[in-house]
């Protein structure tokens, strides 16, 4: 049984910025992922992580992931793709610091894509670390695209191939990012609540009021997510999405045993095992 957790880009670096990583923080999420692993030896474990302000700023720029002809700029393809690798070295330097055994792996080596869609991905490489006791870490990455030419795919329909098209099946998947779903966007609305649980019950109203991203994002933004989430725990019997802030000690327990009252859980069934 595995659990995946994702760092969003928003969180891990300053979208608004160019290739500003929050060290600090970075830091201190390898810290309690080491504190859970430590806990709980037998806590086995994904990372993946967004670009933030690393890859985000050059798709957009050159409009990677709407598709590049043959015959376009490729500069921003090359740019994008590095500055991925960037943010990821610093992830993956910070884990293994903390006592972490990650070890990173680049998606868009192994991996091919059509319509902005992952339609092959030798994760090899992937199981043959897992298995000897490391953590892959992988990241939203630049791809070759059949139909499209180039394309952005994130962190999200990674972990998705991973858990649908793969015999690493999930049991949870921690997004650490925004703090939770909310009735409507907390920025700008002071009513705003948080839902604490997305299940069949809800989804239709979640989905209407769920809007995109507050920053430069060429994956979709929070509505996307919560669509490709929802698929997974549709598909995955058991599996449970939790969304939580990268508040202090809350990634710890979540990973542990995961009381506090706090971030949105989406699951089909609002009692589960009932």
């Amino acid at each position: 049984m595995y659990t995946f957790i994702k760092l969003g880009g928003s969180v891990i670096t300053d979208k608004t910025g160019r290739e500003a990583a929050d060290l600090p923080l970075i830091t201190r999420l390898a810290e309690e992922i080491a504190q859970a692993r430590a806990a709980n030896p037998h806590l086995r474990l994904l990372i993946g992580h967004g670009s933030g302000s690393f890859g985000h700023h050059y798709a957009a720029m050159y409009g990677v992931h709407r598709g590049l002809a043959p015959d376009a700029d490729w500069m921003g393809f090359a740019l994008t793709a590095g500055a991925a690798l960037r943010l990821n070295r610093i992830v993956v330097d910070a884990l293994l610091v903390a006592g972490v055994p990650a070890v990173e792996i680049q998606p868009s080596a192994a991996m091919r894509c059509s319509g902005g869609q992952i339609v092959a991905w030798d994760t090899a490489s992937v199981a043959a670390a897992l298995a000897h006791g490391l953590i892959p870490v992988i990241h939203g990455d630049v791809a070759f695209d059949s139909q499209q030419g180039s394309a952005i795919i994130s962190t999200e329909q990674l972990l998705a191939h991973l858990a649908l098209a793969t015999d690493l099946h999930p049991t949870r998947i921690i997004l650490v990012g925004e703090d939770a779903i909310y009735t409507a966007d907390p920025r700008t609305d002071p009513y705003a609540e948080r839902i604490p649980l997305i299940t069949f019950a809800n989804l239709d109203a979640v989905l209407h009021a769920t809007g995109g991203s507050h920053a430069v994002d060429v994956t979709g933004g929070m509505r996307s997510k919560l669509d490709l989430m929802w698929r997974l725990v549709s598909a995955i019997p058991g599996l449970e999405v939790r969304l939580i802030g990268p508040h202090p000690g809350l990634l710890t327990d979540v990973l542990g045993a995961g009381l506090r009252d706090a971030g949105t859980i989406i699951r089909t069934d609002a009692n589960p095992g009932v």
